[in-house]
Order: structure tokens, then sequence, then C-alpha cells
């Protein structure tokens, strides 16, 4: 993406339980309508009726790109239409669009300014607008410049969430969810079937009533992989790559970090009649010591799974299990857990649930859990 002028947004703060990214003009809080003839009422994104999730670029003064999956955008809104507008949209960019109990899925084309009409048969009352971005970052970023009303319509702030407590996912694409709404084969040509937000992630994260932030890239490993960066070069970036601007971490702190990372690393070598990467055990204890660096009061759980490369690979199971004795032997913050279930092909949204199932399964009987449980219950 292009350099443009740095803009004055906060990205992630913490108030009580509840867990806000707002924009901060307050200069801007009015809607503007537009002359007789033209669109109607615009609300733009420094609006503080926005409520913004997720790792955002805030530094565009019009509008944040929203770039990793299950990022979102929420707003109150009242009248018969609704638009999105957006920008400077690099890759393949796929939204779930939330109009109260209905769904649609917006694609947003690459390249400059887009209005995407959402084709709902809306009522003239009030209605509530989540954005979710259902495909992730590695297949493409797209800046938000706001939504366009119907004439004279109103908006207002969404109602704040008290999450339980904030869970933070480091992964592969059995996190982001890749290929999760396919048929029998996985296929790569479009991610609109790539959903993040049908991920064990979301489910894990919704049944414990948890905001969470999905950090995962599609074929990325610990010291090998389909892609060449690894995990240790991008966990804490602001896009999903090296030489991108380090992203703010005291913006957001995670209660609970999961990473599930290491199918590429037994994958990818297989494939290339390679053995598997010696150096897996240490890096993957310098990426946990690094999260636990920037998260120090932190949960952090360590697992593993999902497919096959990974449930079946004897030498990544001992090369993970060193870097777990480790990790906990020196951190009683340190957890590990494995998936029973697996798939041969990219989990689908029906192995999601499973997976979910087993972790939440796991998690509640966790102590660091217990704040959870008790919201949830």
């Amino acid at each position: 993406m292009n350099p443009r002028p740095a803009g004055p947004w906060a990205n992630g703060g913490r108030t009580g339980t509840v867990f806000l990214v707002a924009a901060a003009l307050a200069c801007a809080a009015v809607p503007r309508a537009r002359a007789e003839g033209e669109p109607g009422v615009i609300v733009a994104p420094p609006d503080t009726r926005f409520l913004y999730e997720g790792r955002l670029d805030t530094r565009p003064v019009d509008g944040p790109v929203l770039i990793w999956e299950s990022s979102g955008v929420s707003i109150d809104f009242e009248g018969r239409s609704l638009a999105l507008d957006f920008d400077h949209a690099e890759g393949e960019n796929f939204f779930d669009v939330h109009v109260d109990d209905q769904v649609w899925v917006a694609a947003v084309a690459k390249g400059g300014r887009t209005r995407v009409a959402v084709p709902l048969g809306l009522s003239p009352g009030r209605h509530h607008l989540s954005l979710r971005k259902r495909s992730e970052a590695s297949a493409g970023s797209a800046q938000f410049r706001g939504v366009e009303l119907a004439p004279g319509a109103r908006a207002w702030r969404p109602a704040a969430l008290a999450y339980a407590l904030a869970m933070e996912f480091y992964g592969d694409s059995i996190t982001a969810g890749a290929c999760d709404e396919d048929g029998a084969t996985d296929q790569w040509e479009t991610r609109r079937t790539h959903n993040a937000e049908l991920s064990y992630a979301v489910l894990v994260a919704g049944a414990f009533g948890a905001q969470q932030r999905n950090i995962s890239i599609s074929g990325i490993g610990i010291a090998t992989g389909w892609i060449d960066p690894v995990a240790g070069q991008t966990w804490d970036r602001l896009y999903p790559r090296p030489d991108s601007p380090a992203a703010d971490l005291t913006r957001w702190t995670p209660d609970v970090v999961l990473v599930n990372l290491g199918d590429n690393d037994a994958d990818y070598p297989k494939a290339h009649g390679k053995g598997f990467p010696e150096g897996f055990t240490g890096r993957y204890c310098d990426l946990i010591r690094a999260l636990r660096r920037a998260y120090p009061r932190a949960q952090i759980v360590m697992m593993l799974g999902g497919m096959t490369s990974g449930a079946e690979s004897i030498p990544l199971k001992e090369a993970w299990g060193k870097a777990v004795a480790s990790m906990e032997s020196e951190d009683p913050m340190m957890h590990h857990f494995s998936f029973r279930h697996y798939t041969s092909n990219h989990p689908r949204v029906a192995d999601h649930r499973a997976l979910a199932d087993e972790l939440i399964e796991w998690l509640g009987r966790q102590e660091f859990m217990k704040p959870a449980r008790n919201h949830a219950g």
C-alpha cells in the first residue's frame, strides 16, 4: 500500500472488561448530507459512532485499513438503504455484512474508491451493522472509507459489548479458516469460500464471551513453509510481511494467546523430499518467548494439529514436544493442547466445529479461564 498521511486514530483501548477500537475525531461526529441529487447521508470513518475491532492500520487520516481476518466495523443506523465505501484495495477482500439477522457477502474489487451497495431488504427503522473481514490478511487488505445511508437517515454508536476477556490466535491456514466453505477439493482460485468467521478461533472465542484477534497466514511455518516468511518474522507486524511496520502491541492486550503452528514445517519438506527442519524447536521457543515479552501477563497455549500433516508427523510431534517441555519448565503461565480431530484436506465448517468443541472443553477445565466461564454461565 502506498504511504499516506498519518491519521489520529486510537487502535484498541480497554475500558474495564470492554474492548473497543474507536476513531477519535469528535469534529466529524455529525454525518454530512450531500447536495440534492447526490447519494444520501455519509458517515465518515473518523466518526466516533463507529466501533472498530482488530489489528488495523490506523495511520491514514481518511480511514483505517482492514487487514487481518475477523477485523470488524460496527455502527447502528436507520433507513432502507446502506452502501459501504472502500479504497486502496489490494488483492482479494471479502466481508461478511451482518445487518440485524441478515448476512450478505461483500466482495471489494482491487483498486481505488469503490462503493458497495448492500442488497438487503431493510425496514425504515433502526438497524445494526457489523462488517467482518472473512478473507485472510495475506490475500488482501482494503481501506474502509465509511458508509452511505438513506437521505436524512441517522446513525448511532452501538451498545458496547462487555467482553469477558481477550483472546489472540496465531496460526496458519487451519486457524485462518482457509477452504472451510469449499466442496470436496481445496481451491485457491478465489478466497470467497475461505471464511475466517467460521473458523474454530471465532467459535472458541464466542463460547467464552471473548473478543478475539486472528493473526494467521496460510502456508506459514516456524522454520519453513509454503511461503518465504516464517512466523517469527510476521507475528508482530501490521501487515503479514516481514517488511511491514511493527504493530503497536500496547494498544490491545490479550489475556490468552493461542498458537497453532507446525503443520507446514512438516508438510512442505515432506512434499519436496526433504527432512524435517532441524531448527524447529529453537525457533518455536524463540517465538513463544517473544510473545511472552510482548504480553507478560497473558496465558499462552501452545497447540498442535487440525490436519494430517501435523497430526501424523512423528518428527513434528517430537520437536514440538521438546519446545513445549522447555517453555512450561520456565514459565507457569505456559500450557499445551493437541487436537484429536484432523483432516487430510483443510478443515471444513463441520471440522472447525469439531476442533472448537475439543478446545472449548479443554479450556473450560483450565483455572485461568474461570473469569470467562463465569461470564458465559
